[in-house]
Parts: C-alpha cells; sequence; structure tokens
C-alpha cells in the first residue's frame, strides 16, 4: 500500500508569513490549512509565493455576487412572422392560422396540425417554399443586432430545425434552441420536442450557471420561460395573454422592449 507520507500529491503546503509548513493526510489530528479551506470554498489562492489577502476573497465573493446577464427571445411573433399563419394565408387553409397565442396546449396544436398536412396533402417542401418568402419583422433584425452588441443573445422556440434556416439566414445566425420534425419521404409524419418544457428548463440551466436572465415573448408556450427568468417581458402579446399574466410589462415596440431590456441590464 502506497504512504501517504510517501506522495507529494496528498501533501498540503502553505505560508504563513515567511514560513511555509508542509502537512500531509496520514498525520494524526486534524489537518485543514486555511488555504484548502478556501479552495473547498472554490476561492482561488496561491499555495506558494505571497499569502492571501483579505482583498483576495472580497473580490472572489464580489464575483459571486454579480451576475453575468444574458437574454432568451422566443422568435415567431418577436422577430419573425408566424409561420404557420403564412402557411394557412397562402394554401387557403384557416385552421392552420391557430398558434400557441390561441392554443396552450402545444402537443394538442401540432397534432391538428399534422392531421392538417395529411390532410390537404401539404409536404415539407410546400412549408418550406413558404418560409422562403418570408423576412424577418419590420425592426427585428435591427434590434436584434443592437440588443447582441450589449449582450448574449439565445432564442427559444417551438419551431423546428427544418423551418428555421431561412430566418437565421437573414438574422444573422443568432443561436436557436428548438425543435425537430419526423419526416419520410418529404412527409411531415411526427415532431420531436427537444425536452419537454425546454424554453423554461433552459432558463434555468442558465441561473445554475450564475446567469442573470432576462426573457421576452409573446405567446402562452413562452409564459414558462417568462416565469422561470429573473424577470419577464410580453412583446406584442394579443390580450388574453396579456390579462392571463398582468405580472409581465407588456410593450408592443421594438424601441420600447430594449429600454426595458437595457434598464435590466444595467442592474447586473
Amino acid at each position: 500500500m502506497r504512504r501517504f507520507d510517501s506522495d507529494p500529491r496528498l501533501q498540503f503546503s502553505f505560508q504563513i508569513g515567511k514560513k511555509t509548513a508542509r502537512r500531509n493526510l496520514g498525520e494524526g489530528g486534524s489537518c485543514t490549512p486555511r488555504g484548502s479551506r478556501l479552495v473547498a470554498a472554490g476561492i482561488p489562492h496561491r499555495a506558494e509565493g505571497r499569502a492571501i489577502r483579505s482583498t483576495d476573497v472580497e473580490n472572489f465573493q464580489h464575483s459571486r455576487r454579480v451576475k453575468q446577464a444574458i437574454v432568451t427571445l422566443d422568435m415567431e411573433g418577436v422577430l419573425t412572422p408566424e409561420i404557420w399563419i403564412a402557411v394557412a394565408d397562402k394554401t387557403g387553409i384557416p385552421e392552420l392560422r391557430r398558434t400557441t397565442r390561441d392554443e396552450p396546449d402545444y402537443d394538442k396544436l401540432m397534432r391538428g396540425r399534422l392531421k392538417l398536412l395529411d390532410r390537404h396533402g401539404l409536404k415539407l417542401s410546400d412549408i418550406q417554399s413558404v418560409i422562403g418568402s418570408l423576412s424577418p419583422l419590420p425592426g427585428g433584425r435591427e434590434f436584434l443586432d443592437e440588443l447582441r452588441s450589449l449582450v448574449q443573445v439565445v432564442i427559444l422556440s417551438d419551431t423546428f430545425e427544418q423551418f428555421a434556416e431561412p430566418f437565421l439566414r437573414q438574422l444573422g445566425r443568432p443561436t436557436l434552441l428548438c425543435h425537430r420534425l419526423v419526416v419520410e419521404k418529404d412527409r411531415i409524419v411526427n415532431y420531436q420536442l427537444r425536452i419537454p418544457e425546454q424554453k423554461q428548463k433552459a432558463v434555468a440551466a442558465f441561473k445554475l450557471m450564475n446567469y442573470r436572465v432576462i426573457a421576452a415573448g409573446d405567446s402562452f408556450n413562452d409564459t414558462a420561460m417568462l416565469t422561470e427568468a429573473d424577470v419577464g417581458f410580453l412583446f406584442h402579446a394579443p390580450a388574453t395573454v396579456q390579462q392571463q399574466f398582468p405580472q409581465f410589462s407588456a410593450v408592443d415596440d421594438y424601441p420600447g422592449l430594449l429600454k426595458l431590456i437595457k434598464k435590466e441590464l444595467a442592474k447586473s
């Protein structure tokens, strides 16, 4: 068996004034040098060289208090037109105009859409053709560009990878987390969620990483994200959403939303 006192990796060293004491884990009694206690607490130190100053600890504690901010945004209705409404208008199928602004149950909404696509023989390529003719909402690219110059931005959307590409290209390729369609020979047969409640869980994960999260969305499916965030805003949300979630400040234009976000960034 390897002796503790023969293995330098199991030894602690720390400086007290100008003297360096060396202790090992195999000796009797408690041995917890100040440096090792700081490491255990996550506070950086130098075992050799200068002694630890009180300002080292103060600076580290200050860094724990001041969180880096991150902004999460919905895509459709905030930066881009609603894809399904555009498809409904193009194909003349009014039932496809129903969105998460109208139906809080996302699975019920998508199952209804899949049935409509199958009934009318609409393929993925048909929908992609419609999306390719769309542009971001007026002012959306400029708003996003300015926001990204100030803070990291992640788009959390319940759209699908196969739908998003034209918009990502026009928006300067921001980071997008979304879902995926199951396609067989150009026919959409199902959909795969990234994870259930991905918007809320993504925000929760950012908070675990010590981010202060500022979120904005427009629909029922955004409210879990807004609730989880440190602060949430409704952007151009319908009256039904605003009435059910009055705790979120609501704005209808990009200058107003940018002003609210900048105010929160000043607190970070």
